[in-house]
Protein backbone atom coordinates (compact mmCIF):
# COMPACT_ATOMS: atom_id res chain seq x y z
CA UNK A 1 0.00 0.00 0.00
CA UNK A 2 2.78 2.52 0.78
CA UNK A 3 4.25 1.65 -2.44
CA UNK A 4 1.19 2.38 -4.09
CA UNK A 5 0.34 5.95 -2.19
CA UNK A 6 4.58 6.69 -3.43
CA UNK A 7 3.79 6.06 -7.09
CA UNK A 8 -0.01 7.81 -6.85
CA UNK A 9 1.98 10.53 -5.39
CA UNK A 10 4.54 11.34 -7.55
CA UNK A 11 2.06 10.72 -10.36
CA UNK A 12 0.30 14.04 -8.54
CA UNK A 13 2.92 15.81 -8.89
CA UNK A 14 3.60 15.49 -12.31
CA UNK A 15 0.23 16.35 -13.16
CA UNK A 16 0.51 19.55 -10.73
CA UNK A 17 3.75 20.71 -13.05
CA UNK A 18 1.92 19.79 -16.14
CA UNK A 19 -0.84 21.63 -15.29
CA UNK A 20 1.21 24.69 -14.55
CA UNK A 21 2.87 24.85 -17.94
CA UNK A 22 -0.14 24.34 -19.85
CA UNK A 23 -1.88 27.03 -17.47
CA UNK A 24 0.89 29.75 -18.83
CA UNK A 25 0.89 29.27 -22.49
CA UNK A 26 -3.47 29.24 -22.81
CA UNK A 27 -2.60 32.62 -20.37
CA UNK A 28 -0.71 34.03 -22.78
CA UNK A 29 -3.10 33.10 -25.88
CA UNK A 30 -5.59 35.37 -24.08
CA UNK A 31 -5.76 38.51 -26.41
CA UNK A 32 -5.51 41.64 -24.42
CA UNK A 33 -2.33 43.52 -22.38
CA UNK A 34 -4.07 42.44 -18.61
CA UNK A 35 -1.80 45.54 -17.62
CA UNK A 36 -3.55 47.63 -19.25
CA UNK A 37 -7.01 46.08 -18.55
CA UNK A 38 -5.92 46.08 -14.65
CA UNK A 39 -5.41 49.70 -14.88
CA UNK A 40 -7.70 51.17 -17.70
CA UNK A 41 -7.50 53.15 -20.85
CA UNK A 42 -6.49 56.22 -19.63
CA UNK A 43 -3.42 55.00 -17.76
CA UNK A 44 -0.32 56.47 -19.11
CA UNK A 45 2.66 54.11 -20.62
CA UNK A 46 5.03 54.89 -17.69
CA UNK A 47 2.74 53.36 -15.38
CA UNK A 48 1.15 50.13 -17.34
CA UNK A 49 5.58 49.48 -18.01
CA UNK A 50 6.03 49.70 -14.03
CA UNK A 51 2.80 47.62 -13.53
CA UNK A 52 4.30 44.93 -16.05
CA UNK A 53 7.51 44.90 -14.26
CA UNK A 54 5.74 44.90 -10.74
CA UNK A 55 3.67 41.07 -11.59
CA UNK A 56 6.69 39.93 -13.35
CA UNK A 57 4.78 40.36 -17.13
CA UNK A 58 7.81 42.20 -18.67
CA UNK A 59 9.91 38.97 -18.64
CA UNK A 60 10.11 35.58 -20.79
CA UNK A 61 7.56 33.16 -20.33
CA UNK A 62 9.97 30.29 -19.42
CA UNK A 63 11.57 32.71 -16.93
CA UNK A 64 8.22 33.53 -15.60
CA UNK A 65 7.12 29.54 -15.60
CA UNK A 66 10.49 29.00 -13.58
CA UNK A 67 10.14 31.70 -11.03
CA UNK A 68 6.76 30.45 -10.45
CA UNK A 69 7.86 27.05 -9.51
CA UNK A 70 10.49 28.44 -6.84
CA UNK A 71 8.04 30.32 -5.39
CA UNK A 72 5.43 27.45 -5.19
CA UNK A 73 8.59 25.10 -3.82
CA UNK A 74 8.87 28.02 -0.75
CA UNK A 75 5.15 28.11 -0.66
CA UNK A 76 4.19 31.18 -1.98
CA UNK A 77 1.91 31.94 -4.95
CA UNK A 78 2.61 35.30 -5.78
CA UNK A 79 0.74 38.61 -4.87
CA UNK A 80 -2.75 39.80 -6.59
CA UNK A 81 -1.89 42.25 -9.60
CA UNK A 82 -4.95 44.23 -8.23
CA UNK A 83 -4.80 44.94 -4.36
CA UNK A 84 -1.23 43.60 -4.19
CA UNK A 85 -2.11 41.29 -1.16
CA UNK A 86 -0.40 37.48 -0.94
CA UNK A 87 -2.80 34.96 -3.81
CA UNK A 88 -2.46 32.21 -0.97
CA UNK A 89 -4.45 33.97 1.50
CA UNK A 90 -7.07 35.21 -0.86
CA UNK A 91 -7.75 32.00 -1.93
CA UNK A 92 -7.77 30.36 1.49
CA UNK A 93 -10.17 32.87 2.58
CA UNK A 94 -12.64 32.03 -0.64
CA UNK A 95 -11.84 27.81 -0.51
CA UNK A 96 -14.01 26.96 2.52
CA UNK A 97 -17.19 28.43 0.73
CA UNK A 98 -16.39 26.97 -2.19
CA UNK A 99 -15.28 23.21 -0.58
CA UNK A 100 -18.38 23.30 1.66
CA UNK A 101 -20.99 23.88 -1.97
CA UNK A 102 -19.01 20.66 -3.32
CA UNK A 103 -19.31 18.91 -0.60
CA UNK A 104 -23.00 19.50 0.06
CA UNK A 105 -23.32 18.62 -4.13
CA UNK A 106 -21.48 15.08 -3.04
CA UNK A 107 -24.02 14.59 -0.15
CA UNK A 108 -27.35 15.48 -2.77
CA UNK A 109 -25.66 13.46 -5.50
CA UNK A 110 -24.61 9.90 -3.29
CA UNK A 111 -27.23 9.66 -1.23
CA UNK A 112 -30.36 9.31 -3.16
CA UNK A 113 -28.19 8.07 -5.77
CA UNK A 114 -26.71 4.82 -4.38
CA UNK A 115 -30.71 3.83 -2.83
CA UNK A 116 -32.12 4.37 -5.95
CA UNK A 117 -29.35 2.56 -7.69
CA UNK A 118 -29.62 -0.63 -4.93
CA UNK A 119 -33.39 -0.60 -5.30
CA UNK A 120 -33.31 -0.46 -9.00
CA UNK A 121 -30.63 -3.65 -9.13
CA UNK A 122 -32.82 -5.29 -6.10
CA UNK A 123 -36.27 -4.58 -8.81
CA UNK A 124 -34.63 -5.22 -12.02
CA UNK A 125 -37.16 -4.60 -14.77
CA UNK A 126 -39.69 -3.66 -12.49
CA UNK A 127 -41.92 -0.49 -12.56
CA UNK A 128 -39.84 1.43 -10.15
CA UNK A 129 -36.70 0.33 -12.11
CA UNK A 130 -38.01 2.22 -15.60
CA UNK A 131 -38.70 4.71 -13.19
CA UNK A 132 -35.53 4.65 -11.46
CA UNK A 133 -33.98 4.94 -15.22
CA UNK A 134 -35.97 7.66 -16.65
CA UNK A 135 -34.96 9.94 -13.63
CA UNK A 136 -31.62 9.37 -13.94
CA UNK A 137 -31.17 9.97 -17.83
CA UNK A 138 -33.41 13.42 -17.23
CA UNK A 139 -31.88 14.68 -14.59
CA UNK A 140 -28.46 13.89 -16.23
CA UNK A 141 -28.88 15.30 -19.13
CA UNK A 142 -30.02 19.08 -17.56
CA UNK A 143 -26.99 21.43 -17.13
CA UNK A 144 -26.41 22.65 -13.29
CA UNK A 145 -26.73 26.46 -14.53
CA UNK A 146 -30.43 25.31 -15.71
CA UNK A 147 -31.33 24.10 -12.98
CA UNK A 148 -29.61 26.72 -10.61
CA UNK A 149 -31.88 28.86 -12.65
CA UNK A 150 -34.94 27.74 -12.06
CA UNK A 151 -34.30 25.98 -8.36
CA UNK A 152 -34.09 30.09 -7.71
CA UNK A 153 -37.14 31.06 -9.44
CA UNK A 154 -39.40 28.24 -7.95
CA UNK A 155 -37.76 27.82 -4.67
CA UNK A 156 -36.65 31.18 -3.58
CA UNK A 157 -38.53 33.81 -5.87
CA UNK A 158 -41.75 32.05 -6.15
CA UNK A 159 -41.99 29.84 -2.87
CA UNK A 160 -39.69 31.94 -0.51
CA UNK A 161 -38.21 28.77 1.44
CA UNK A 162 -34.66 29.78 0.70
CA UNK A 163 -33.00 32.72 0.88
CA UNK A 164 -31.98 33.82 -2.71
CA UNK A 165 -28.51 35.43 -2.79
CA UNK A 166 -25.22 35.38 -0.34
CA UNK A 167 -23.57 32.39 2.21
CA UNK A 168 -25.64 33.90 5.08
CA UNK A 169 -24.06 34.25 8.74
CA UNK A 170 -23.93 31.81 11.61
CA UNK A 171 -23.98 27.83 10.75
CA UNK A 172 -27.92 27.05 10.26
CA UNK A 173 -27.96 30.37 8.07
CA UNK A 174 -25.15 28.84 6.05
CA UNK A 175 -26.61 25.54 5.61
CA UNK A 176 -30.11 26.99 5.28
CA UNK A 177 -28.61 28.93 2.05
CA UNK A 178 -26.40 25.87 0.96
CA UNK A 179 -29.64 23.56 -0.22
CA UNK A 180 -30.24 25.01 -3.54
CA UNK A 181 -26.55 25.89 -4.59
CA UNK A 182 -26.10 21.69 -3.71
CA UNK A 183 -28.65 20.62 -5.48
CA UNK A 184 -28.04 22.29 -8.39
CA UNK A 185 -24.68 20.83 -8.38
CA UNK A 186 -25.55 17.41 -7.64
CA UNK A 187 -29.07 16.78 -8.68
CA UNK A 188 -27.14 15.98 -12.41
CA UNK A 189 -24.69 13.37 -10.62
CA UNK A 190 -27.51 11.69 -8.83
CA UNK A 191 -28.59 9.99 -12.41
CA UNK A 192 -24.55 8.89 -12.75
CA UNK A 193 -24.42 7.25 -9.35
CA UNK A 194 -27.68 5.18 -9.82
CA UNK A 195 -26.89 4.15 -13.29
CA UNK A 196 -23.03 3.37 -12.44
CA UNK A 197 -24.37 1.40 -8.94
CA UNK A 198 -27.21 -0.88 -10.34
CA UNK A 199 -25.06 -1.76 -13.44
CA UNK A 200 -22.33 -2.97 -10.63
CA UNK A 201 -24.67 -4.59 -8.67
CA UNK A 202 -26.37 -6.59 -11.28
CA UNK A 203 -22.97 -7.87 -12.35
CA UNK A 204 -21.53 -8.58 -8.82
CA UNK A 205 -24.78 -10.53 -8.21
CA UNK A 206 -23.60 -13.04 -10.97
CA UNK A 207 -20.25 -14.06 -9.30
CA UNK A 208 -19.63 -17.54 -8.59
CA UNK A 209 -18.89 -16.14 -4.57
CA UNK A 210 -22.05 -14.38 -4.57
CA UNK A 211 -24.73 -17.67 -5.82
CA UNK A 212 -22.29 -19.61 -2.90
CA UNK A 213 -23.91 -17.32 -0.35
CA UNK A 214 -26.75 -17.63 -1.45
CA UNK A 215 -26.77 -21.60 -1.99
CA UNK A 216 -25.31 -21.65 1.85
CA UNK A 217 -28.90 -19.85 2.69
CA UNK A 218 -27.78 -16.21 3.62
CA UNK A 219 -30.70 -13.38 3.71
CA UNK A 220 -30.33 -11.44 0.74
CA UNK A 221 -30.21 -8.36 2.66
CA UNK A 222 -26.87 -9.82 4.20
CA UNK A 223 -25.65 -11.14 0.82
CA UNK A 224 -26.32 -7.55 -0.84
CA UNK A 225 -24.63 -5.56 1.95
CA UNK A 226 -21.66 -7.97 3.28
CA UNK A 227 -21.09 -9.20 -0.31
CA UNK A 228 -22.25 -7.15 -3.53
CA UNK A 229 -22.12 -3.88 -2.31
CA UNK A 230 -18.61 -4.14 -0.64
CA UNK A 231 -17.58 -4.49 -4.16
CA UNK A 232 -20.29 -3.04 -6.73
CA UNK A 233 -20.00 0.68 -4.79
CA UNK A 234 -15.79 0.46 -6.19
CA UNK A 235 -16.97 1.97 -9.65
CA UNK A 236 -19.28 4.80 -7.77
CA UNK A 237 -16.52 5.91 -6.15
CA UNK A 238 -13.84 6.40 -9.24
CA UNK A 239 -17.27 8.23 -10.80
CA UNK A 240 -17.12 10.56 -7.82
CA UNK A 241 -14.07 11.43 -7.81
CA UNK A 242 -14.08 12.31 -11.41
CA UNK A 243 -17.14 14.05 -10.77
CA UNK A 244 -16.03 16.48 -7.35
CA UNK A 245 -13.45 17.89 -10.57
CA UNK A 246 -16.90 18.52 -12.53
CA UNK A 247 -18.53 20.17 -9.46
CA UNK A 248 -15.71 22.48 -8.97
CA UNK A 249 -15.88 23.66 -12.72
CA UNK A 250 -19.88 23.77 -12.24
CA UNK A 251 -19.30 26.10 -8.52
CA UNK A 252 -18.80 28.84 -10.95
CA UNK A 253 -22.37 28.97 -12.63
CA UNK A 254 -23.52 28.33 -9.09
CA UNK A 255 -21.72 31.06 -7.14
CA UNK A 256 -22.61 33.73 -9.77
CA UNK A 257 -26.51 32.58 -9.79
CA UNK A 258 -26.39 32.53 -6.34
CA UNK A 259 -24.23 35.53 -5.45
CA UNK A 260 -21.84 33.34 -3.25
CA UNK A 261 -18.65 33.73 -2.38
CA UNK A 262 -16.07 31.06 -3.54
CA UNK A 263 -13.17 30.25 -5.88
CA UNK A 264 -15.51 29.74 -8.84
CA UNK A 265 -16.55 33.79 -8.72
CA UNK A 266 -12.90 34.40 -7.54
CA UNK A 267 -11.80 33.03 -10.94
CA UNK A 268 -14.24 34.03 -13.06
CA UNK A 269 -13.47 37.88 -12.28
CA UNK A 270 -10.01 37.73 -11.98
CA UNK A 271 -10.42 36.38 -16.15
CA UNK A 272 -12.26 39.90 -16.70
CA UNK A 273 -9.76 41.85 -15.32
CA UNK A 274 -6.60 39.64 -16.42
CA UNK A 275 -5.74 39.22 -12.90
CA UNK A 276 -2.95 36.63 -13.91
CA UNK A 277 -1.49 35.91 -10.32
CA UNK A 278 -4.80 35.56 -9.14
CA UNK A 279 -6.47 32.91 -11.91
CA UNK A 280 -2.93 30.87 -11.58
CA UNK A 281 -3.11 30.41 -7.86
CA UNK A 282 -7.06 29.45 -7.94
CA UNK A 283 -6.25 26.85 -10.69
CA UNK A 284 -3.41 25.48 -9.40
CA UNK A 285 -5.56 25.07 -5.98
CA UNK A 286 -8.38 23.75 -7.67
CA UNK A 287 -5.78 20.93 -9.51
CA UNK A 288 -4.20 20.21 -6.03
CA UNK A 289 -7.53 19.78 -4.56
CA UNK A 290 -8.49 17.59 -7.60
CA UNK A 291 -5.78 15.51 -7.58
CA UNK A 292 -5.76 14.82 -4.05
CA UNK A 293 -9.63 13.47 -4.41
CA UNK A 294 -8.83 11.30 -6.79
CA UNK A 295 -5.86 10.01 -4.79
CA UNK A 296 -8.03 9.63 -2.01
CA UNK A 297 -10.46 7.43 -4.20
CA UNK A 298 -7.61 4.92 -5.41
CA UNK A 299 -6.39 4.86 -1.98
CA UNK A 300 -10.22 4.04 -0.92
CA UNK A 301 -10.50 1.45 -3.56
CA UNK A 302 -7.47 -0.42 -2.65
CA UNK A 303 -8.59 -0.65 1.01
CA UNK A 304 -12.06 -1.98 0.09
CA UNK A 305 -10.77 -4.51 -2.57
CA UNK A 306 -9.27 -7.28 -1.65
CA UNK A 307 -7.79 -7.83 -5.13
CA UNK A 308 -6.44 -4.74 -5.48
CA UNK A 309 -4.03 -5.30 -2.20
CA UNK A 310 -2.90 -8.45 -3.59
CA UNK A 311 -2.03 -6.82 -6.68
CA UNK A 312 -0.36 -4.03 -4.95
CA UNK A 313 1.60 -7.05 -3.26
CA UNK A 314 2.52 -8.90 -5.50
Amino acid sequence: MWLYFLKRLGLAVIVVLIVIAVLFVMTYAIPGDPARVALGPRASEELVAEFRERIGLDRPILVQMGNFYLSLFQGDLGRDAISGEPVLRILLSQFPDTLYLVLGAVIVAVVPGILLGIMAARHRGSLLDRVTSVISVSVMSVPAFVIAIYLLLVFSIQLGWFPAIGAGEGFWDKLHRLVLPSLALGLAWIGYVARILRASILEEMNESHVRTARAFGLPENRIMYDYVLRIAILPTITVLGIGIGHMLSGAVFAEIVFARPGIGKLVFDAIISRNYPLVTGAVLLTTVFFVFVNLLADLLIAWLDPRVRHDLAG
